[in-house]
């Protein structure tokens, strides 16, 4: 959810239950207000009656018609019973309106209970005793009260008038400040992910805003990829340095080996030569990776071949078999897990090729027996999984997680040359291609190395 939409929600939300809960508590306590100020109406009219009835010692019916007189148009809807100390009745008003708790209420009523109160629908009905000139008391008054209930009705009107008001007023404010307040981060937000981060040139991020915060974090978002574009940028440049450096002095050393190799010598002195050659010339690979890479993290597409996979493993174990003759790699397929389709993958051939070789190299450096197995399967993701195994001193647990880490190597690698870049190049150059490399150890002196290519 968008910030000026959650500032719009949550604002308007809040004010709107608040003002709703605010106006409800107002019609609660009026409505409450009222049926008190009109119990003690009632109330009043019961004494009024009982002070008339004792000065009025006529017959009863003229008694109720006198009263009746006397109170006309107090209430428009309304029945008033009275009742001496016995609780036997000395008045009822000439109304038709019929009291169905009355019998209950008398019964309750007593010296002790003085007052009882309740509701018949939307009639307010009252029971008291009461006392006057020694003499007890009893009476029940049920009444409707118009006036009262036509103020609530006309309050309930006007209440939900302000709150459909305030509301309204509500929204378009919390509209207004979302707007106002989310405004910079919106363009904040636009403005990184128009970010180019492949130019050459650093463009700083700019926005217009009063926020303290924004432009602190605009500041500092500044920084940040100023410094990381040096580092970037002398990061390529060291590589190509390096890089550039080194391959002239490398192809001449490489030319003279070569020439060396053809001159009449000693057997030692040939073999020796060939594995100079073999080393300089996986010095160069390195170099030319390297290359290969940097061109890549600095913004160039790479190209990619859609290739059968299991080609290029035979093509560099045929390489490898012509320096190392006594070295055996048995290819295996799953035939119930792959197919033809499975092997074909989109990638680089060069940068593959060469990770291919790390990992083939290494089998031959680190394997014990002279032969390693490569296998061809699915994963359960239904990923193309090859796993390279060979037998030999496993790496150790805590060794595991620097085993792709830059110039780290292994106890099992003492006494045996390189640079400490091979697995590193090879996860990297896997990456590059939408593959994955992990390592494993499954049994005692068995290595595994899995690499998964996805095949959507």
């Amino acid at each position: 959810m968008k910030i000026r939409d959650k500032i719009l929600i949550y604002f308007s939300t809040t004010v709107i239950a608040l003002t709703a809960i605010s106006l409800t508590i107002i019609y609660i306590l009026f409505s409450e207000y009222r049926e008190e100020e009109f119990q003690q109406k009632q109330n009043e009219k019961i004494h009024t009656t009982i002070k008339l009835i004792e000065k009025i010692k006529q017959e009863s019916a003229k008694i109720s018609y006198l009263i009746d007189q006397q109170n006309i148009n107090d209430f428009y809807d309304e029945k008033l019973l009275i009742f001496d100390s016995d609780k036997n009745q000395i008045f009822a008003s000439l109304d038709s309106l019929e009291i169905v708790e009355a019998e209950n209420i008398l019964k309750k009523l007593s010296p002790t209970n003085r007052w009882i109160e309740t509701k018949e629908g939307d009639y307010d009905l009252i029971g008291i005793y009461t006392e006057r000139n020694n003499q007890g008391y009893y009476a029940i008054s049920k009444a409707y009260d118009a006036f009262g209930f036509n103020k609530m009705f006309f309050l309930r009107n006007v209440l939900i008038g302000i709150f459909l008001f305030i509301s309204i007023v509500v929204i378009l404010i919390s509209r207004f400040l979302s707007n106002k307040i989310s405004k910079p981060i919106t363009a904040l937000a636009d403005n990184l992910s128009k970010y180019d981060l492949s130019k050459n040139k650093v463009e700083k991020l700019t926005i217009e805003t009063s926020s303290f915060e924004l432009n602190q974090l605009t500041e500092r978002f500044n920084e940040l990829i100023k410094r990381t574009k040096e580092a970037f940028i002398f990061q390529k440049h060291i590589i190509h340095h390096i890089s550039h450096q080194l391959k002239t002095p490398i192809s001449v050393l490489l030319s003279e080996l070569e020439r060396i190799k053809n001159l009449p010598a000693s057997n030692q002195i040939t073999s020796e030569i060939e594995n100079l050659i073999v080393k300089t010339k996986s010095l160069g690979n390195i170099i030319n990776i390297l290359l290969e890479i940097s061109k890549i993290e600095s913004g160039q597409k790479i190209e990619k071949k859609s290739l059968r996979i299991d080609e290029l493993f035979f093509d560099v174990i045929e390489e490898l078999n012509a320096i190392y003759p006594d070295f055996h790699f048995e290819v295996n397929y799953t035939s119930n897990e792959i197919n033809e389709s499975k092997l074909i993958v989109s990638l680089n051939p060069v940068l593959t090729r060469q990770a291919i070789q790390n990992l083939l190299a290494n089998c031959i450096s680190y394997s014990n027996n002279s032969k390693a197995e490569i296998r061809f399967g699915s994963s359960k993701d239904n990923n193309l999984k090859i796993q390279i195994i060979n037998t030999g001193n496993p790496i150790s647990p805590e060794e595991k997680k620097f085993l792709f880490n830059h110039f780290f190597r292994g106890k099992n690698s003492e006494g045996k040359v390189g640079f400490g870049l091979g697995l590193v190049l090879t996860k990297k150059i896997l990456e590059i291609n939408s593959a994955s490399i992990t390592y494993s150890n499954p049994f005692p002196n068995i290595n595994v190395f899995e690499i998964n290519f996805p095949l959507s």
